[in-house]
């Protein structure tokens, strides 16, 4: 037993570890190692090139200096002749020594080791001398230029001067590096700041939004793409909003659309038992009755018809369908409808068939709903029209026009939008559940298509408008 207990608690040991969740650094710091390690490499790539040319740069100036005293000195054959005499160094603590390549090719002086028979010979035809030699054991620059007289001046210094002014600037280049790479760091901080204040502020506004906080708003500051995001959560806090404002419209309207009829049987029905209604007005009564619970058995169907299509295992039967003669169905149910409500109902479309790969059932319930819609406001004596007919080679276009007030540019905004039409004309025109337009837009999606609508249409009130996708050999 003690072993079984102790398999489980390692088997859900890892699961506990999983839950855990993982500790994550925040922006600031994420920016701040950023911006130091680009910061880092920069200065060390920017150190190992300055580090070389320094190196070049030191020895360029020494080799000019040492040319130029060269030069000086080839122009006073009696000051270099002195100095050679004597066995001097130019300049002492500088280490430089002289030679001078008389014109018969003599050479003499302490530098007289580094002028061999190529250098001599370059140094007699006039040719200036820019090398690197080695003099008793150590490298030295060495530089000659030609003389008046004819011959030639050599002078050699110590590498070890090139050396020694590397050292100096390249003691001097660490501290600005050093400056640069803290400076990079404090930029990256300060820049971190600012994005990572605006984006917590902008998190914590998008928390409060889960939490059901409304009417909060961010301010719209730091860089562009911060700003998006923070005018993207104000958006985003109107559109939720609004979205929750139709809905407790919509809630509300649902209410009263079941309790209106709800109260009307419960009423006849408490009369019925206490047999204050008898004798020949029961039937009268049942059939008010069965008509109140008809209109809540078609108000919950509504709601669970667009249930069912925004869910995401709504299926469709896709077959081949003549869609011009589907719509001449429609008028052998609604032509006798709207006669009895002295309606004109006329169906127009071309006679040929019209082939469309969809769902026959859902287009007809399509039509029926947009129908059903329209008589609805239609008045009588005015028209009420189905057309079909083929859009741009592709496609199918059907139409349901009718004669009734129409919509307005608010109204065809939210003409979709469930319950928002019921709840603006209740009491003002003949108004439904609030669910048939919004059903038909949702069923219109399903089948692929579009719908549109106008507030305006050729016979005076809305004009609905559906595009169907066609066949795929009529597409084709």
């Amino acid at each position: 037993m003690t072993t079984g207990s102790g398999a489980a608690d390692q088997r859900t040991e890892p699961a506990v570890r999983e839950g855990t969740p993982r500790r994550r650094g925040t922006l600031t710091k994420h920016m701040i190692v950023l911006t130091t390690a680009v910061a880092a490499v920069a200065v060390v790539l920017t150190g190992i090139f300055a580090w070389r040319m320094i190196r070049t740069t030191a020895e360029a100036q020494e080799r000019d200096r040492l040319t130029d005293q060269a030069q000086v000195l080839a122009r006073t054959p009696l000051l270099a002749s002195l100095l050679l005499g004597r066995q001097e160094r130019i300049t002492g603590s500088s280490g430089t020594a002289l030679a001078l390549v008389w014109p018969s090719g003599t050479v003499e002086g302490p530098a007289a080791q580094v002028v061999d028979a190529d250098r001599r010979q370059t140094l007699l035809a006039g040719e200036p001398l820019s090398t690197t030699a080695s003099l008793d054991g150590r490298s030295v620059l060495v530089e000659g230029v030609p003389t008046p007289a004819g011959g030639a001046l050599v002078l050699a210094q110590p590498m070890s001067t090139v050396d020694q002014a590397s050292a100096r600037i390249r003691d001097g280049l660490v501290v600005p590096l050093l400056f640069g790479l803290a400076g990079a760091a404090g930029a990256g901080a300060l820049l971190a700041r600012r994005l990572a204040r605006p984006l917590a502020s902008a998190a914590a506004t998008a928390h409060r939004l889960a939490g059901g906080e409304r009417g909060l708003r961010v301010e719209t500051r730091g860089p562009a793409e911060v700003a998006e995001v923070a005018a993207a959560l104000n958006a985003l806090d109107a559109a939720l909003a609004r979205s929750e404002n139709r809905q407790r419209d919509f809630l509300l309207s649902v209410s009263h659309e079941i309790r209106t009829p709800l109260t009307t049987a419960r009423g006849y029905a408490e009369a019925l038992t206490d047999e204050v209604i008898t004798g020949d007005e029961v039937p009268s009564i049942g059939r008010v009755m069965t008509s109140e619970i008809q209109r809540v058995e078609g108000f919950v169907g509504d709601l669970l018809t667009l249930a069912r299509m925004e869910a995401d295992d709504f299926r469709l039967e896709v077959t081949d369908v003549d869609l011009d003669a589907l719509v001449a169905q429609t008028a052998d149910v609604w032509g006798p409808l709207c006669a009895r409500h002295d309606v004109d109902f006329r169906v127009e479309r071309t006679g040929r068939p019209l082939p469309v790969a969809t769902d026959a059932f859902r287009v007809r319930q399509l039509i029926d709903g947009l129908v059903e819609n329209a008589l609805r406001v239609t008045p009588a004596g005015r028209p009420l029209v189905v057309t079909v007919h083929p859009d741009d080679a592709s496609g199918a276009l059907l139409q349901v026009r009718d004669g009734g007030p129409g919509l307005t540019d608010t109204d065809v905004a939210v003409a979709f939008e469930r319950g928002a039409l019921t709840t603006r004309y209740r009491g003002i025109r003949p108004v439904g559940s609030g669910l048939g337009l919004a059903i038909a837009h949702r069923l219109t999606t399903r089948l692929g298509g579009t719908i549109t609508v106008e507030g305006r249409g050729p016979d005076g009130g809305a004009c609905f408008n559906v595009r169907l996708p066609g066949h795929p050999r009529t597409r084709a």
